[in-house]
């Protein structure tokens, strides 16, 4: 790893400090209300979404933050499970992978997963950034929160929070001899195995030892379908599909050298070798287009004089038994090194957070769903990134400003190979492409206390990045005679396209008003940012020109940032002597340049890219927690979403009125409760039930009408929505010796919602073949655990 802040360098920049810095709930006045809060992980839950502690009724904007105690008793270890816990978000597993996250926010998200995009959401763990989507599907084994928050979260966030920004933040060694052992068991033959280890403090040094490993058999049974006069182009081995087995670790250190200077190193460590998704063939042949590849009587594949139809192996409902011809698998290896240097210097804090992440990734995917070699694809990735980050935090003039300071720095490395092969091999691609980027960022924000009551809080974020690109792509097709004429389409290193550069300044401004100090009012402006750059999947080349002198259009032309002005206005209350919390935000978010990933299925798969529409994106969000009674405590949220185009350019005409607006549902609603049934000195009785709701939505902004018989619409990709109902009993705090144990009974998906929650659209040019991914099927598990 490069050079690391040391303990001896901010040992001298605190030769000065008194009394150390510690992420504490505020004072006395506010502890008692949290009380009722910390029991259950709701509420009133004090976060550093501003990067300072700060409870979240306090902090001016749309955020949402739950607790351990919530966590724990909803199981959830990673950020496919966050989906209900704030308004207007909705995370998805990107089609075909259960490690690529897809996280839409206020109907702002990035479809495609390719190494080279970024996302619309900054995912960060422990303050240190995620930049991927690949991988970032990930186990936590012991969390202590995770915050939500909506709208641009450029002042202090930066590139790619155009949307929002999620925070998952680890509970740190704390000193004491602690830990638990849990283990689950569940439908589908699923184990899980938790620990966590909390070591007794050895002079300066505190450690924490925590992980997890999970499996899971198949839901889908792979059966041997041979196809009588089609040989095997693939042999697979494969038995079951859609399998869990992966495995986390994470090691925690604190060394205190003193009471202002603390060191916090963090390891982390995530693998997986499982089965992928099934790609289930729902449809093929849709409004087929007479130029179509296959052979005139419609999809399939044709080989020694015979045709194969596609349509027999098509299922619109979910299956459970299927016949694939591929060895499907999903490969994920993450770790990750991270440095936090914390001193207090008195009125201020500085803290370095200096981290390494590398991945390994790589799938294999059978994406016609059959028993035909039709279609085989790859992607095997190779990422590494290293990332500097300084702040500097502190207050002044009688605490009346409060003020962050930062510098940020940011080098990654991304390379994927993208092997493709179609049609038993008559088609062969060998696909290859990769981006380095360099980012560095200041930032300031201050708060300033006008009255006792009135505050403003004024940002900014100056951005420079530069971005590089290398592609190789070559094609074999002979399907005839096997005999291949390997054509080297593009072969295009590093240095050979000129590097895109962006400069960006999003600057914010939030004015908050404390009516009562259990009502409060905001108003925000705020600029939003997603980098731009290279399509490094293109298949689009042409002859070469003078400006364009590798053919590669979508390389010589990178495609732009996509920005948003965000106006919001929002009130935050706590009423009935705390029994009842109240949020409202409305918010209308105006976009520019948005970056369309539309996938072409031309010359293999892949997307082409385009800073082709302006939208409007307006909505309101609702957040509540009752609690009616000392036992039973009920949350929910309700959001509506209006997303409209303004504009929408595709060949010269403005398509906006005729454009599907993706993963921007315009309902989501979730609600839960929690019921302390019974106590006693035998332990506590607690059930917990939760519903979630998403309405209908579009998976790709495909025309909602067609001019064409043969044009992609987007109501094929449509998905009529879900609502998952969850259910938990828990019996918790039995006495065994000086520990105690806690025993769950769970069921997920009680009501079976089987709906495909996502698609992959091949087009008319390639058969019409539309593949549908589907939530989990209902299932049921027992818990138990130790806690000492």
């Amino acid at each position: 790893m490069r050079n690391l802040f040391t303990a001896t360098a901010l040992t001298t920049l605190a030769a000065f400090a008194v009394p150390a810095f510690a992420q504490e709930a505020p004072q006395a006045a506010q502890q008692e209300d949290q009380q009722t809060a910390a029991d259950d992980g709701l509420g009133d839950i004090v976060v550093t979404a501003q990067k300072r502690s700060e409870n979240v009724q306090s902090v001016p904007i749309a955020i949402s933050a739950v607790g351990s105690a919530f966590l724990e008793s909803r199981g959830v270890d990673s950020i496919d499970k966050l989906g209900a816990i704030a308004p207007n978000v909705k995370i998805e597993r990107a089609p075909s992978s259960k490690t690529i996250s897809q996280i839409s926010i206020r109907g702002s998200v990035t479809i495609n997963p390719a190494i080279t995009w970024e996302p619309a959401v900054g995912l960060y763990l422990d303050g240190v950034y995620i930049a991927k989507a690949q991988g970032s599907i990930f186990d936590v084994a012991d969390l202590e929160r995770v915050e939500v928050l909506r709208g641009p979260q450029g002042t202090l966030y930066g590139r790619n929070a155009l949307a929002g920004a999620v925070n998952l933040v680890t509970k740190k060694p704390s000193g004491e001899l602690g830990g638990l052992a849990e283990v689950t068991y569940g439908s589908f033959n699923e184990w899980k195995f938790r620990g966590v280890l909390d070591l007794p403090q050895m002079g300066i040094l505190s450690a924490k030892i925590s992980g997890q490993y999970r499996r899971r058999d198949g839901l889908i049974n792979v059966v041997p379908n041979p196809v009588a006069g089609v040989p095997a182009a693939r042999a697979s081995s494969m038995t079951e599909a859609d399998t869990i087995r992966n495995g986390s670790l994470m090691v925690q250190l604190r060394a205190e050298f003193s009471d202002a200077i603390t060191a916090d190193y963090t390891y982390d460590y995530t693998k997986s070798d499982q089965t992928p998704p099934f790609s289930q063939l729902l449809a093929v042949n849709r409004n087929r287009d007479p130029r179509d590849i296959f052979d005139p009587a419609g999809p399939g594949y044709a080989y020694g004089g015979a045709f194969f139809p596609l349509d027999k192996y098509t299922n619109a409902t979910r299956v459970t038994t299927a016949s694939i011809d591929a060895p499907a698998y999903e490969m994920s290896r993450s770790y990750g090194h991270a440095l936090t240097l914390t001193a207090d210097l008195g009125a201020a804090t500085l803290k370095s957070i200096t981290a390494y992440r590398n991945l390994k990734w790589s799938d294999g995917l059978d994406l016609d769903g059959s028993p035909l070699p039709v279609a085989f694809t790859q992607r095997i990735t190779t990422y590494d990134a290293w990332s500097q980050e300084l702040q500097l935090t502190g207050t002044a003039f009688s605490d009346r400003l409060s003020y962050v300071l930062g510098a940020f720095y940011f080098n990654e490395n991304a390379a994927t190979d993208n092997p493709q092969t179609y049609f038993g091999g008559g088609t062969d691609l060998d696909s290859r492409y990769g981006a380095k980027t360099q980012a560095f960022a200041l930032y300031a924000q201050t708060d300033y206390k006008i009255t006792d009551a009135l505050k403003l809080t004024l940002g900014a974020r100056y951005t420079h990045e530069k971005k590089d690109v290398t592609r190789f792509f070559k094609v074999n097709v002979d399907a005839a005679s096997n005999i291949f004429s390997p054509v080297v389409v593009a072969n295009i290193p590093y240095g050979v396209v000129p590097a895109a550069k962006y400069n960006d300044f999003s600057p914010a401004a939030t004015l908050s008003y404390e009516f009562t100090p259990d009502i409060n009012g905001y108003v925000r402006f705020a600029k939003g940012f997603k980098s731009g750059g290279f399509n490094g999947e293109t298949n689009v080349f042409v002859a070469p020109t003078a400006a364009c002198p590798t053919g590669a259009t979508e390389l010589c032309d990178p495609y732009k940032p996509e920005k948003v002005d965000s106006y919001e206005i929002g009130l935050k209350t706590r009423l009935l002597d705390n029994h009842v919390i109240l949020n409202v935000a409305a918010f209308r978010d105006e976009h520019k340049d948005i970056q369309l990933s539309i996938f072409t299925a031309s010359t293999g798969a892949a997307s082409v890219v385009r800073n082709a529409a302006a939208a409007r994106i307006q909505g309101l969000e609702f957040e509540t927690v009752l609690r009616p009674t000392d036992t039973i405590t009920i949350n929910g949220s309700l959001a509506i979403l209006d997303a409209m185009y303004k504009s929408y350019i595709d060949g010269g005409l403005d398509v906006s009125k005729n454009r599907a607006f993706p993963h921007a549902p315009k309902i989501t609603a979730s609600a839960g409760i929690d019921w302390k049934v019974l106590a006693g000195d035998w332990g506590k009785l607690n059930l917990y039930a939760d519903v979630s709701h998403v309405s209908n939505y579009y998976s790709f902004p495909y025309a909602l009408t067609a001019s064409a018989a043969s044009d992609q619409v987007a109501r094929t990709t449509q998905s009529p929505g879900r609502t998952i109902v969850n259910l938990r009993a828990t019996i918790s705090q039995i006495p065994v010796g000086a520990a105690t144990l806690d025993v769950s009974a769970f069921v997920r998906n009680l009501t079976k919602e089987s709906a495909p929650s996502n698609f992959i659209d091949f087009g008319p040019g390639f058969g019409g073949l539309l593949l549908g991914y589907f939530p989990d099927p209902r299932t049921f598990g027992i818990t138990a655990g130790i806690k000492f």
